[in-house]
């Protein structure tokens, strides 16, 4: 099971293991606070894609296009996290407060493709 929950919203048991999945930190949130199995920058979108999105330059159906295309050179990380949600939730944490249209609802959807 793949779900994905904002950082500033309080862990849970079901949520299992949980990942953060932004290029940067959350802001105001202090290291040792946020309950992380691991950060995995490397599935986040490119600097240029995140800023291109939130100045509103292209719509969410060409953010997620772009996004998906950047996650294929790093599918291996991505299959990981996929593998693992086969035998434990995985919760994939995001700073964004747009809780319909992130990066994160993408990443799911590409994680589930591959599990």
């Amino acid at each position: 099971m793949i779900q994905i929950k904002r950082v500033y919203d309080a862990p849970a048991p079901q949520d299992g293991y949980r990942v953060l999945v932004d290029r940067l930190w959350p802001r105001g949130v202090k290291k040792e606070a946020l309950k992380c199995d691991e950060w995995c920058k490397a599935l986040a979108p490119s600097t240029r894609l995140r800023k291109d999105f939130h100045a509103e330059l292209i719509d969410f159906a060409a953010f997620s296009q772009a996004y998906r295309a950047e996650l294929e050179p790093v599918k291996a990380q991505a299959q990981r996290l996929a593998t693992l949600s086969r035998t434990q939730p995985v919760t994939l944490l995001y700073g964004s407060r747009d809780t319909q249209q992130n990066h994160a609802q993408v990443l799911a959807d590409f994680l589930r493709a591959l599990a």
